[in-house]
């Protein structure tokens, strides 16, 4: 018999927190959310079998309290604890505190984050196996050799935070006399969001794909459940991803994900994790970084496979020996993810604040949300409000189906990227499968021009479903409780 945890409190906010519960509730296991104050109406408070509100100096610091979490899973008698993404999913500091008073963490345990999570570290891990790493350096910013080794690489190089994730501590440096400057505010930026100054430089492959493979291990076995293309980015951040990529060869595919299962084994991972690669135009690959979590684009892969990451996540997490084979997972169809930001996407991705005044979702796809009705959209936070996931059973068909599914999606009082996502999938270059990382900068798409009529239309809209229409955002669907239901 399986074992099982009683009660999990779920670390996280939003989208991934709802996602989260939903798990729980299908496994029939007790929850705990936390929350600050500004998400105190969030459906997974009032979902969730508890709920105990933290407290901090900014909403951010209350979610990254490790003292307080701790003290809140003691007193609430958890077993164990889901991070989710973001805040302290890769914070070996957490899963410490959590074991010393004898709390799982849902995750990989401390020795391995470190490992993996710190991407200097990683690279020098992969690098003794005989893998590929993009050519490097790392170096002291103060060190006198800087300027000449960056040099053996050649210019364009990218600057890295060891710690960073989301595109934050990255920069583009084109040439020498932008480096030493380059350098300190990476390195400012990386103390200021991750606690650790250390940066590193890479050499820059420009238009290369982003690919990542999904893995699963228990400290002894482990699979890959394929690939995802993440090459549509803004600001080194993904916007929309896919699965399978469409670059790959049945050949470069084994390769890449046998790769990755090769470098998860040697470091006996436990948990789901993700293993980033940079692919070429001249189909070489190189080693990124691995990310010790739960990825924002996890369902696209489970639309793919029929498997419930997070349930196995928490399988694996209370020493249950992992069931899958490779041979057992064979993918379906394809599958396309959309991330819904509150943002002027053609104006720099600016961040837009306002309140939910009325949502619309189209039947028939995933749409993964902590949204609710006049809920205020701040600046506290990430500005990613919901993710937007279709499958199909050709490339084609799910992109016609995202197609779709963007123009029947209406979300009012609150600008998004929404109109831009659409562009994106209009473009010929996404429709022929031809996405690198710096494709958005090269299409330099521009807002569409919206009549005053039209634009009166959407504020009286917007007026009568904050007063008529309240029930449409109110629901909680979790189409996720049965993922294959929604392959079609």
């Amino acid at each position: 018999m399986n074992k099982r945890f009683n009660k999990v409190l779920i670390a996280n906010r939003g989208e991934i927190a709802n996602r989260v519960l939903a798990c729980l509730q299908k496994l029939e296991i007790d929850s705990v959310v936390i929350f600050h104050a500004l998400d105190a109406r969030s459906p997974v408070v009032a979902n969730a079998t508890e709920s105990a509100e933290v407290y901090g100096d900014s909403p951010t610091a209350a979610y990254l309290d490790i003292e307080q979490i701790v003290s809140i899973c003691k007193s609430h008698k958890v077993d164990a604890v889901h991070p989710g993404y973001g805040f302290l999913s890769e914070n070996p500091g957490f899963v410490t505190a959590l074991a010393k008073e004898g709390i799982t963490f849902i995750g990989p345990g401390s020795d391995v984050m470190k490992l993996m999570g710190d991407k200097i570290a990683s690279r020098e891990f992969v690098e003794s196996l005989g893998l590929p790493v993009p050519p490097s350096v790392t170096l002291d910013v103060d060190d006198p050799a800087l300027t000449e080794q960056v040099a053996k690489l050649g210019y364009p190089v990218i600057v890295k935070a060891s710690a960073g994730g989301g595109g934050k501590g990255m920069s583009i440096v084109s040439g020498q006399d932008e480096l030493e400057a380059t350098l300190r505010v990476a390195a400012s930026e990386a103390e200021a969001y991750f606690g650790d100054s250390r940066v590193y430089v890479e050499r820059y492959f420009e238009q290369t794909r982003h690919i990542e493979v999904q893995i699963l291990g228990d400290g002894t076995n482990c699979v890959h459940l394929g690939e995802r293309e993440c090459s549509v980015q803004r600001r080194f951040q993904k916007i929309i991803e896919e699965a399978p990529s469409p670059a790959l060869t049945p050949e470069k595919r084994t390769s890449i994900c046998e790769t990755a299962v090769a470098i998860a084994r040697a470091a006996k991972y436990e948990s789901a994790g993700t293993v980033e690669f940079l692919y070429t135009h001249e189909g070489d690959f190189y080693f990124l970084e691995m990310n010790t979590r739960i990825q924002v684009e996890h369902p696209v892969t489970e639309m793919i496979y029929g498997i419930d990451l997070i349930e196995q996540q928490i399988n694996i997490a209370a020493n249950n020996a992992m069931t899958l084979s490779q041979g057992d997972l064979n993918p379906t169809g394809h599958a396309i993810e959309c991330r819904l930001y509150a943002e002027d996407a053609f104006n720099g991705y600016l961040p837009e604040i306002g309140k939910l005044l009325y949502m619309h979702v189209p039947d028939g796809v995933r749409f993964d949300s902590g949204l609710y009705q006049n809920q205020v959209i701040g600046s506290a936070f990430d500005p990613m409000l919901a993710k937007l996931i279709v499958h199909g059973e050709s490339r084609d068909a799910a992109i016609g189906n995202m197609r779709q599914a963007l123009g029947e999606l209406a979300i009012l009082g609150i600008k998004t990227n929404q109109e831009f996502l659409a562009r994106v999938i209009d473009s010929q270059p996404f429709r022929q499968g031809d996405t690198h990382t710096g494709m958005l900068e090269q299409l330099n798409l521009s807002e569409p021009e919206i009549s005053a009529e039209e634009r009166a239309s959407l504020l009286a809209a917007s007026y009568l479903a904050d007063r008529h229409t309240r029930q449409r955002i109110d629901r909680t669907p979790h189409p996720y409780l049965n993922i294959g239901d929604w392959r079609n």
